[in-house]
């Protein structure tokens, strides 16, 4: 039977890895250089695999090590994270929300998934990191968030334990400033022939479903703009420069901060919005209170 990992032999090597050498690891740590190159002897031999190769003067990650290495590098990040929050005074009072969200996501849909957290009685200290899809499965998978809202679902055959809850979906409709939104209104969808769009790029979840029903419904609009950050498009949308896809159910938020109008509903386009989790069934306080509060709502039917 394999014996338990010792942290502490982890903690020194990960220490002689950063600085390169054993007598600068046992400077750093104020202990003698023997002690290291003991406790590092009883890692490798736990392990069962060289960590540490010499190279001249110094020592150098083996395989072995490097892969150590970044396991180390997570669990003494969260380590410092864990001393971090349990120093705050209001440890206990305030319940933390580490948020991913998808840079795909419309930022008005997040915003709302979000209110319900933030209406509880006991408050609710939001965390909210953006990035991509995978680099936020991966920071879920390691327990840095919470959970992640996105666009889509964990694809299948993913070796992360992280799963899919589908919150909901919404009809695609096509915004653009009044001026605008007005020349292509009339005779929806066919004025979109040659017509200035905004889209989200090819790698974005809702752009294959767009692509296919501009190809059925045969028409060739003239796409002016691609982004894969959704707030990034809309703001060019709000310039007025082309006409740009939103959720239909965000109609009036869409009017209050854009002062853009719809020119026509996508006909059988929706787009779905996902909470993605490391357990089954959800357990964090906040995000049971965002399920609850989405049944009902418009975007969720």
């Amino acid at each position: 039977m394999k014996t338990g990992l010792n942290y502490r032999h982890l903690y020194y090597f990960w220490v002689v890895a950063k600085e390169g050498s054993v007598t600068r690891a046992a400077e750093r740590l104020d202990v003698a250089v023997q002690t290291i190159s003991a406790q590092l002897a009883q890692l490798e031999q736990t392990l069962g695999k060289s960590l540490l190769a010499p190279q001249g003067r110094r020592l150098v990650l083996t395989e072995a090590g490097r892969v150590a290495l970044g396991y180390a590098d997570q669990i003494f990040l969260l380590g410092e994270q864990m001393q971090e929050v349990l120093a705050e005074t209001d440890v206990g009072k305030i319940m933390r929300l580490v948020v991913g969200i998808s840079d795909s996501l419309p930022k008005l849909i997040a915003a709302r998934l979000l209110d319900a957290a933030l209406k509880l009685p006991q408050r609710v200290k939001l965390i909210c990191y953006e990035n991509d899809f995978e680099s936020l499965l991966g920071n879920l998978s390691v327990h840095k968030l919470d959970v992640v809202l996105t666009d889509r679902p964990v694809p299948s055959g993913t070796t992360l334990r992280v799963f899919s809850h589908l919150l909901g979906e919404s009809e695609i409709s096509l915004f653009g400033l009044p001026e605008l939104a007005q020349r292509y209104q009339p005779a929806f969808p066919h004025s979109l022939n040659g017509a200035p769009l905004l889209l989200p790029t090819r790698g974005n979840a809702i752009r294959g479903r767009l692509d296919h029903w501009f190809e059925v419904n045969d028409l060739r609009p003239d796409v002016i703009g691609e982004f894969d950050d959704n707030a990034l498009l809309n703001t060019f949308g709000r310039s007025g420069i082309g006409l740009f896809p939103a959720p239909s159910a965000l109609e009036k938020d869409v009017r209050e901060q854009f002062s853009a109008v719809p020119v026509g509903k996508l006909v059988g386009v929706r787009e779905q919005f996902y909470a993605i989790s490391n357990e089954r069934r959800i357990k964090h306080p906040a995000v049971e209170a965002i399920l609850a509060a989405i049944h009902g709502e418009e975007f969720v039917r």
